[in-house]
């Protein structure tokens, strides 16, 4: 089997040396860029399996490099922001980044983390399609449709649809959601699963009359709510 390969893209040649030489210990396989242009010419040539991605670059930024990839490709990314301001961390996780870190970072905390997006499998069990009142979801092709119209959702957004629609009528805990989706080995912020989840609803209700499909229970989690067909 070939070593996992991650592509770190920052503009900070201490930044990308120090973390291709944590990776290239544990047995990872690491290419570079320094901007956003290089970046996405080097993720095309070689598709990379997870990309470390600064959020501040030259030319272009971090988040329209994740925009981009996201448009072609599932691969994993971790971005990096030297930004401590909550809005600022999450802008990435909302165009579909897998998880964040600010600087300064433990090298050693971003190789663990890094791994972990490497255990991490995309694709759901197989099985017959869930039929529900509202929502058809195929977890084999990965395809969701509300009222017969298809739902253009994003990896992240389509596996957190197929989790909670798994234990219809359950609460789940961002615990659980997490361990569902990113992993039991997850090392971010939980509050992944509401930035995820509060694009996701806006998907599923696109009017004030449209019922709310994943329900809040305070203090406890996020329940599906769509009978059964």
């Amino acid at each position: 089997m070939r070593a996992p390969l991650v592509l770190v893209v920052d503009d900070e040649g201490p930044i990308r040396e120090i973390v291709r030489r944590y990776l290239e210990a544990d047995g990872v396989e690491v290419i570079e860029a320094a901007d956003g242009v290089r970046a996405l010419e080097v993720f095309d040539a070689r598709r990379p399996d997870v990309v470390v991605l600064d959020v501040m670059l030259p030319g272009i930024d971090g988040v329209e490099v994740l925009r981009r990839i996201r448009a072609t490709t599932d691969a994993y990314v971790l971005m990096l922001t030297a930004r401590a301001e909550e809005a600022d961390r999450l802008i990435g996780l909302s165009v579909g980044a897998d998880d964040y870190m600010t600087k300064p970072f433990s090298p050693r905390e971003l190789v663990a983390r890094v791994k972990a997006l490497l255990r991490r499998t995309r694709s759901g069990r197989p099985g017959q399609a869930l039929l529900f009142r509202h929502l058809r979801i195929d977890s084999d092709a990965r395809m969701a449709w509300k009222d017969d119209g298809p739902l253009e959702l994003t990896t992240i957004e389509f596996d957190l649809l197929l989790a909670l629609a798994r234990h219809s009528g359950r609460v789940l805990s961002r615990d659980q959601i997490i361990e569902q989706v990113w992993g039991a080995d997850f090392y971010g912020d939980d509050r992944v699963v509401d930035v995820h989840l509060g694009h996701l609803r806006r998907k599923l209700q696109d009017g004030a009359s449209d019922p709310a499909i994943i329900a809040t229970v305070r203090g406890v989690g996020y329940r599906f709510d769509d009978e059964a067909a």
